[in-house]
Parts: C-alpha cells; structure tokens; sequence
C-alpha cells in the first residue's frame, strides 16, 4: 500500500506525494521556492443548445509549455537551474493544474441542478467551475506507465483512487474522470510520463448515452456485457477480479475494455489486493500495445466512473484504451462520417484487433 503526504506550492496549490510500498524518500520534502505567481480566472462553460452540450472556454491554456526540453521539463522533480512543479524528489505525485479547463473555484454548496439545460435558453452560460489534477507516474523525464513495475502501477492506481473519492466528495462535482494521454499524434505536450483527472460539474455527454443505454437494456447492462465479451474470441486476459477485451463494435483500430468482475462505481471502491492485481493486469495492457510494432503506440487510457447522481448506480467502473493507429506508419483520422455524425466506420474487424493484442500479450 502506497505512503500519502499532503503540502502546498507557492501559490496555494494542492500537492501530494504517494510513495511506492518500497520507497524509501523521506516524508518531509523540499518546499516550493518559486515566486507565488497569480492563478487564471475561473473558465467559462458555454451550452451548445443543439447538442444540450457544455463547452468550457479555458483560453488560458493556450499558453501551456508545449514539448520543452528536459532541463526545462515542469514535471521533473526541481534542481537548482529548472525550478519545476515537483520540489523534490518522488515516486508518483499529484498537484493541481496551473491552467485547468474547470475549477480552481466551487460552487459553495451542492447544488445537482447547476448544469442542467431544461429551462435555459440561448447563449447560455456558466461558470466552470470543478477542478483539474495532473498525476506525474515517475521522476524520470522519459518512458512509459507499461514499462514501471507492478508496484508503481499500484501506486498510481492508489493516487487515481484517493484523488476520486476527494474530488467526489467537492460542492458542485458531478464527475471525476481520470486519463492518460500517451503520444504526440494523440496530442501530448509534454514528453513527461502523466495523466490527468477532471472533475467535472455536469455528466458528460458520452456518460449520459451509456445511461440512455443502460434504460433501455436493464439495470444489469455491465453484467451482461461482461459475461458476452468474456466467452467471445474477443476475450485478452482473465483474471480472477478482472477481464479484458476488444469490444464487439470497437470503433478505433485499437480499442481495449476492462470490467471488474464485481460491481464498483470507482477505483476508490475496490480493495487493496483488487487495486494490485489490476495493477498487474493493466501494466501488461500497456506493456502489449508497445510490442505491436516496433516504435510505441500513442493511445488515451480513459478510466470511466459512475456519475454521482441516482441513476449512476447502475454504472460500473471501466477502463477505456484507444489509438488511432492502424498499421506501424499509419493513423486513423476522424474522417467526415465520424467527426461530423459521429457514425464510426471501422478499419477491421475487432477480432483481428484482439488477435494482434494477444500476440503481443504473449511476447
């Protein structure tokens, strides 16, 4: 089990540090000596009244660090010549994003009707309020969460789920979903291995289908997936808590789901010994779509959890991984079809899809 400490930088932003079961860094650490510097303002949400969806306009992140050199790198823990965000040393750290696309500001009590869209009109607007976390998997600059020990998987895993049941727990969050962006043609603007957790204030509008979904296929949707991908050729990997597989109308040329066996909303709900056999099961995951071709494969790692409004009961936690990539030199681009409709036309049969992933598994 994974070591927690909690501290502050400069400028009043939260950070913590979880250390590895086997660590041995010092509980105290290094505090932030940079010059306290004036955070943005709170972005605003914008309803798209054809869609009923929220766009939040987060302009202050267009001047982010994009791809900086590692003496430059603001996830590297500090030296004298780069003063980063991590002061000192670490296994896996969380702070809160100096430009996040929702919070740093929360509603002052719950209030479940913040977003709602039935009575608005046109040119809509909110404040977005919620919060923004970055998750940093290593003080190393370079590599990969598929290429860290079980261990450290574990202890990210342990963060993602400390973080959940906080953000949770926040006035005026509906939502927390953390992710991992891996790769430049996914989009990535820092080399250094991270992810991310947001904490939105409404229901995002992929959940809001698979809750239309579940309404029209019974409260046990999860389960009777669970039990279709599990006896298909689809299935990559079984353990006793989890199962893993290419999903029967994937969309991506890449596309792997994973399903607890029991049902739990959150990582925040899964027990130690389940969050360290996940560990194992996920890193191999990763681990395998690097063994595909010969350089690494971009993807994003979407951890979707249960939407904290009554009809989220019948949502179980699922990992999401997805890429573009359809051959070693090729992308799949979200042509007319896809990015206009939304009406995804796929590359290849999963099933030669989830051929590919054990093979690979199997290296």
């Amino acid at each position: 089990m994974s070591t927690k400490h909690s501290t502050k930088l400069s400028d009043g932003r939260d950070l913590f540090y979880f250390d590895d079961s086997s660590s041995t860094l010092p509980a105290e650490r290094k505090p932030d000596l940079r010059e306290p510097t004036e955070r943005p303002g709170v972005a605003q949400m914008r309803l798209d009244s054809l869609t009923g969806d929220w766009v939040s306009v987060a302009a202050h992140r267009h001047s982010r660090a994009h791809l900086p050199p590692a003496s430059q790198c603001p996830l590297c823990p500090s030296t004298e010549e780069n003063l980063s965000e991590l002061p000192d040393s670490f296994d896996v750290a969380v702070f809160e994003n100096k430009s996040p696309s929702f919070g740093p500001d929360l509603l002052e009590k719950v209030d479940p009707t913040y977003a709602d869209v039935a009575n608005l009109t046109l040119g809509a607007t909110r404040d977005s309020v919620g919060r923004c976390e970055v998750v940093v998997f290593s003080p190393e600059h370079l590599g990969s969460l598929g290429g860290q020990t079980t261990e450290r998987v574990a202890t990210v895993i342990d963060a993602l789920a400390d973080r959940t049941e906080h953000l949770q727990s926040l006035p005026g969050v509906l939502q927390v979903f953390p992710f991992e962006n891996r790769g430049q043609d996914i989009g990535v603007t820092l080399h250094h291995p991270h992810g991310q957790i947001y904490a939105y204030p409404f229901v995002t509008p992929r959940t809001q289908k698979l809750l239309s979904s579940i309404e029209k296929f019974g409260a046990d949707l999860f389960q009777q997936t669970l039990e279709f991908e599990a006896k298909s050729e689809r299935a990559l990997i079984a353990s006793e808590n989890f199962t893993a597989y290419v999903p029967f109308a994937g969309r991506w040329p890449i596309e792997i789901h994973l399903l607890p066996h029991r049902h739990v909303q959150h990582l925040g709900q899964l027990t130690e010994s389940e969050r360290f056999e996940l560990a194992d099961v996920y890193r191999r995951l990763l681990k395998s779509l690097d063994d595909i071709y010969e350089t690494p494969t971009p993807y994003i790692a979407a951890w979707h959890q249960a939407p904290l409004i009554d009809a989220g009961k019948n949502v179980r936690l699922q990992l999401q991984i997805t890429s573009p990539r359809r051959a070693a030199d090729k992308l799949k681009y979200l042509a007319g079809s896809e990015s206009a409709m939304g009406a995804f036309i796929a590359d290849f049969a999963p099933e030669k899809t989830a051929g590919q992933i054990r093979e690979a598994l199997g290296n």
